[in-house]
């Protein structure tokens, strides 16, 4: 059952084809969103034996959602599933930024974001989110806008998971047109980049944002699309990692690493910066982050190690098609 906060069963005009129809129905995405919420839990649960807890909460503002958490699992040390459906009357500055000319409207923004961070230094982090934004203004139409993707963060690399990873986010947009997938995938390698430290997050994945062209239908399409592929995605690279032995070392250099997570999270992801900014609730908004972390003052790994590796091979845009060699 949803929380009681507003629905809006709401209609907008679809502009991209200068079409007057009503097409754009918010309880529509709302009903997909819950229920991808709960089917993605579902599956978290079986792959690490302990529940997820349920937090459900309500923006004085207006809307609210569910933050489902999982913290020192048998696979996940910390891990989280957000839901929210949140309304208010003037976009924040990160919703607004690349777009002026929708400053000041009233908003209605709803949408999953997920995290993982195992326990487990070679089974890598993984982000996903797809978001629905409808922004109106006194006496003009709403605009909507399709935004969301996923990226996977490996603290020691494999050529065999970067490659599953890529090769299931192709399968996921190619049915909706041949540049989607390189279009998508150099939007990530460009988004998910530490500017201060000149070095991706990552190994990137596909990203999209703004995305209204060709119609609702099309665009709701492909967000559903690219959310029905994370498990697909992530859990054949979970089950082939998850039992490989671990030490101190690699634990330091994990938690090493999850610091430029942090640092790309608080600094440039326009999702937690649009949650802060529009008084979402701070603690859904920062289940993102790691439980633990470490900065270490102008560190290099060692030449020629496992960590060297992942700096040279694996922190850096390549075309991971067909990268099918374990390394």
């Amino acid at each position: 059952m949803s929380p009681d906060w507003p629905s809006a069963e709401s209609t907008a005009t679809d502009h991209t084809r200068g079409n007057s129809r009503p097409n754009v129905n918010t309880g529509l995405v709302k009903d997909y969103l819950r229920d991808l919420q709960q089917r993605i839990v579902a599956e978290l649960e079986r792959l690490d034996g302990r529940a997820f807890t349920s937090d459900r909460w309500h923006r004085p503002e207006g809307g609210g959602g569910e933050t489902r958490v999982i913290e020192e699992g048998g696979l996940f040390e910390r891990g989280g599933v957000n839901f929210s459906q949140v309304f208010g009357e003037r976009l924040p500055p990160s919703a607004s930024a690349s777009r002026p000319e929708l400053a000041g409207r009233g908003f209605e923004a709803m949408g999953v974001s997920l995290v993982l961070h195992p326990r487990n230094p070679y089974v890598p982090t993984v982000h996903m989110n797809v978001r629905f934004f409808l922004a109106a203004k006194s006496g003009s139409d709403p605009i909507w806008w399709f935004g969301g993707g996923m990226d996977l963060t490996p603290y020691y690399g494999f050529r065999e998971d970067a490659g599953h990873f890529h090769s299931t986010c192709k399968h996921a947009l190619d049915p909706f047109g041949p540049d989607c997938y390189p279009r998508f995938k150099r939007w990530c390698d460009d988004y998910f980049f530490l500017r201060h430290r000149g070095e991706p997050r990552g190994i990137g994945g596909i990203f999209f944002d703004d995305l209204s062209e060709r119609g609702f239908d099309h665009c709701f399409a492909l967000a559903q699309s690219v959310a029905g592929h994370l498990l697909p995605a992530y859990v054949p690279i979970v089950e082939r990692r998850r039992a490989a032995q671990y030490g101190e070392r690699e634990r330091e250099f994990q938690a090493y690493r999850r610091g430029r997570y942090v640092e790309f999270n608080l600094v440039y992801d326009r999702g937690t910066l649009f949650g802060l900014q529009s008084g979402g609730r701070a603690e859904s908004i920062l289940m993102s982050l790691p439980p633990i972390v470490r900065w270490r003052y102008d560190w290099k790994p060692e030449p020629g190690s496992p960590e060297d590796d992942l700096y040279r091979e694996f922190l850096r845009p390549r075309d991971w098609l067909g990268e099918k060699e374990a390394k």
